[in-house]
């Protein structure tokens, strides 16, 4: 019987964005990256900096179908979409399933070949696990979030120790079978 909270766990996380082995996943098959914007990519509420459009170049030169998903509106998305040159769907609601699977429609991938990279557990990434696409938690960028966000970063920390529990007994019955 799975656990409650498996529900709400990433399939791989990482530190950053920015430290992910992008040519891995593209040699893995792994074809279009969905991505959430604020405490992802940048500080809630910046615009796209130098980092973040030097990564989308990066990501469309190994030849990667980019998308952002964002539960913010036009005025937020469409500026930081322009600057990275990637598709985007805003307004999303995520967890919605909804907007995820219009984001592999709009760069033409599948579940198979699309991973999804965010920094919430309960919004980014079990809306992805809702959609059946894997997904990276990344760790937020800037500790200054909205209320609303520090009160869920509370509950996150209870199914993350779940989640790496989880990790190291599935670690430790692959040494010893």
């Amino acid at each position: 019987m799975k656990p409650f909270f498996q529900k709400f766990y990433p399939s791989v996380r990482a530190v950053s964005s920015y430290d992910i082995d992008y040519e891995g996943l593209y040699q893995a098959g792994i074809r279009g990256l969905i991505y959430d914007i604020d405490n992802t990519l940048v500080p809630h509420g910046a615009p796209a900096d130098e980092k973040a459009v030097a990564l989308f170049a990066r990501l469309h030169e190994i030849g990667f179908q980019t998308c952002l998903i964002s539960n913010n509106q036009l005025p937020r998305v469409v500026p930081f979409a322009q600057a990275v040159d990637s598709m985007f769907v805003e307004d999303a609601h995520k967890p919605s399933v909804k907007n995820y699977q219009k984001a592999m429609q709009l760069i033409g991938t599948d579940t198979d070949s699309t991973y999804f990279i965010g920094d919430q557990l309960f919004t980014d990434i079990y809306g992805a696990n809702r959609t059946g696409i894997p997904s990276i938690l990344v760790s937020p960028i800037h500790p200054k979030e909205e209320i609303q966000i520090v009160l869920k970063r509370y509950l996150e920390r209870i199914v993350l120790f779940f989640y790496e529990r989880d990790q190291k007994k599935s670690q430790k019955n692959r040494k010893n079978p």
